[in-house]
């Protein structure tokens, strides 16, 4: 588990160094992977209509409710290092 949260870290880290900006789609998933990784399930409550951007990111997370975290963790070093 150490070593996963290492790795994770370090994935973090490389996501604010890729030398491309990713689509909106893959920037939600990154963003997703993430909240579930370091927060866990969606516990937010849904932005409204007019937060469009908040909406997409309540979304993608909640999306994801019911991964582990060292899942999540594990699709997030992946998807960066694809990335990267």
């Amino acid at each position: 588990m150490a070593d996963r949260q290492a790795a994770f870290e370090a994935a973090v880290a490389n996501s604010r160094k890729l030398t491309e900006r990713p689509d909106n789609a893959t920037l939600l998933k990154i963003y997703a992977l993430y909240k579930q990784a370091s927060v866990g399930d969606n516990g937010e409550k849904k932005p409204g209509f007019g937060d469009m951007v908040g909406r997409a990111k309540w979304d993608a997370w909640n999306g994801l409710k019911g991964t582990a975290s060292t899942d999540a963790m594990q699709q997030y070093i992946d998807l960066i290092g694809s990335l990267s």
